[in-house]
């Protein structure tokens, strides 16, 4: 099947792609974001506040060897990363529901990627959504459209389309 080694996933390039998880609680949803990170080959996923960190069973049972080959980074607040993603030129929008964001069959990263070194989305909390003070710090919010009942989708689904949407903007061009 072609797959990579981890050590060959280290040294293969990687898409411009950082991955933030704000006070994700469930370790379940965080293996399958580190396992969706793996298969897009994403730069790097940030742990922020109470999101679980490897090594852990529980986070390895969804995420089956992606902790191992994904780079990740703690921070003890979401806020900080996205204040070191902004001093090494990163476009960081939060994932939110909020008004004025970017319908994701909307955004064009084409067209932003002229002065910036690479992009960075952030997930938050399961009930919460993303920290507010997060959310006005970042460069955009992208919104997923949804067409039913429910007003939000478990948080390791919205990464994964998400993630699906840079890849096929940035690695399938």
């Amino acid at each position: 099947m072609n797959r990579l080694s981890v050590d060959a996933f280290k040294e293969a390039p990687k898409m411009p792609l950082i991955v933030v998880l704000d006070d994700v609680r469930s370790m379940y949803n965080i293996g399958s974001v580190f396992r969706t990170c793996d298969a897009f080959r994403v730069e790097a996923v940030y742990l922020c506040g109470i999101t679980a960190q490897p090594p852990h069973p529980e986070i390895h049972k969804t995420a089956l060897g992606g902790e191992d080959s994904v780079t990740w980074r703690y921070f003890k607040t979401a806020k900080e990363a996205v204040e070191e993603l902004h001093r090494n030129n990163t476009f960081v929008y939060a994932v939110e529901q909020c008004e004025g964001s970017t319908k994701l069959q909307e955004l064009s990263i084409v067209n932003c990627q002229l002065s910036i070194n690479s992009f960075a989305v952030i997930f938050g909390n399961e009930v919460k959504g993303v920290h507010q003070e997060v959310v006005d710090i970042c460069d955009g919010c992208l919104e997923i459209p949804q067409f039913g009942t429910k007003h939000s989708m478990n948080v390791s689904v919205t990464a994964g389309i998400v993630i699906w949407e840079f890849a096929r903007q940035l690695l399938l061009k």
